[in-house]
């Protein structure tokens, strides 16, 4: 079996929520620890930092691991979903897992389960394999983004030395629970006996739930933006945020250098350096230098792309990951703030999101290219567009993500700007 057999399995064999949504969801721990055992349990071979959120998780954990491999710590990373390939999923040192070692891996996994019969998701499997490959590469830390939720996300079988969780918002209510206190509790999972966590931002339906949580497992709690505030600067002449932060009136760091552009990415900051801060408490070694180069590297140290990226000009072409309510509405605010003639938004959306959220909050004045991505959960473009003129949105309809940028291209002045987004699958057929 090669590698292109390999990825055929795990996609089209396997239950991957990417293709199937909510059906493909498991809600137990239950095949991971089977799973683990199964390979010897790797997660207890790696020190780990774990990161939960609705918004903003992955840029969070892309900023820590620039920071910790500047520090000199070898850093694995987990996230997802993948963008282009399936190995962006599974790092080390900003490194790609060998496509040799996700066939091998997989391999092993059908000749030990020939016994037992285990049926695991596309995502099971997967946080199985980074576990693994981290241990044999002896890393020195792991960042790992949760998948969905927190408490029953196959992630979650680590105890690690640090918890984070970015922010509540309504995302996969349909799993994760209809109000923002469901989702804190199924969030609030992943804190851990005796284990700091770091939340982002205070909320007062959902942060009595976090120290709650916190309290009853005898684990310290912080508030990200009680402690430290990022005022946004501008950008410099090679386009990098300048961002100064503060604790109250106090400056901890002035003119940092940040490489993801979306002004959102302010707030992301002030979770991240209270997660940085507190791992220097406990002895980590992590210098102001390392904060410095990480923050103004992280695309070039761990490869992150689709936050608030420009892949094109004259017109400007922006693209972003944002693909819900909350999401979106940062994405309004910073289109407001950027100057243009006139807006064309190229847009697509999956069939398990709050739809009509999402149409409520974008611009009017806007011409919209309704598509759809190459993804069975992807809305039909039609439908998108029969909904979005009732929120009084107007353009036209194109069956696949390219034709739309075509068209958009086509009918924009070189002063015009094109935003394409509404799905983190549209703007993975947008990337270069």
């Amino acid at each position: 079996m090669d590698y292109e057999k390999v990825l055929e399995y795990l996609y089209e064999h396997l239950p991957y929520y990417q293709r199937n949504g909510p059906a493909a969801y498991k809600g137990s721990l239950e095949n991971t620890l089977v799973l683990d055992q199964m390979f010897g349990c790797p997660h207890h071979n790696f020190r780990s930092i774990h990161i939960a959120g609705t918004n903003g998780k992955g840029s969070v954990s892309h900023m820590l691991a620039a920071i910790l491999q500047e520090a000199g710590y070898k850093t694995a990373l987990y996230t997802s979903p993948h963008l282009k390939d399936f190995r962006e999923r599974i790092k080390v040192n900003g490194e790609m897992i060998p496509e040799s070692y996700v066939v091998d891996f997989v391999l092993q996994f059908l000749e030990k389960n020939k016994t037992i019969d285990l049926e695991p998701s596309f995502f099971e499997l997967t946080v199985m394999m980074a576990f693994k490959y981290f241990a044999l590469q002896s890393v020195d830390i792991a960042v790992v983004e949760v998948g969905l939720g927190g408490r029953l996300d196959s992630t979650n079988i680590i105890t690690p030395e640090l918890s984070v969780i970015t922010n509540i918002s309504l995302d996969h209510t349909a799993l994760l629970g209809d109000s923002l206190g469901k989702i804190a509790l199924e969030k609030a999972g992943i804190i851990k006996h005796a284990v700091p966590v770091v939340i982002g931002e205070t909320n007062p339906q959902t942060s009595m739930i976090f120290e709650g949580k916190a309290k009853e497992n005898h684990a310290s709690v912080l508030f990200a933006d009680q402690i430290l505030n990022s005022s946004y600067s501008f950008l410099s002449t090679d386009q990098k945020q300048l961002l100064t932060i503060r604790n109250k009136d106090v400056i901890l760091f002035e003119s940092l250098r940040l490489d993801l552009l979306g002004k959102y990415q302010t707030k992301n900051i002030c979770t991240l350096l209270c997660a940085v801060l507190e791992l220097q408490k406990m002895g980590w070694k992590i210098s102001e230098s390392n904060i410095r180069s990480g923050l103004e590297n992280v695309t070039g140290l761990t490869g992150l792309s689709g936050r608030w990226q420009t892949i094109g000009a004259n017109p400007r072409i922006i693209c972003d990951t944002a693909h819900n309510e909350a999401g979106i509405r940062e994405v309004v605010l910073q289109l407001k703030q950027i100057p243009f003639k006139k807006l064309h938004f190229v847009i697509g959306m999956v069939n398990d999101k709050d739809i009509a959220g999402v149409l409520a909050l974008l611009p009017k004045e806007a011409v919209y290219y309704f598509t759809k991505a190459s993804i069975q959960r992807a809305l039909s473009e039609h439908q998108l567009m029969q909904m979005a003129t009732f929120f009084g949105l107007n353009g036209a309809a194109y069956e696949d993500v390219a034709s739309a940028l075509l068209d958009a291209k086509m009918y924009a002045d070189k002063d015009d700007l094109i935003f394409v987004g509404g799905s983190t699958f549209v703007v993975a057929e947008v990337l270069p």
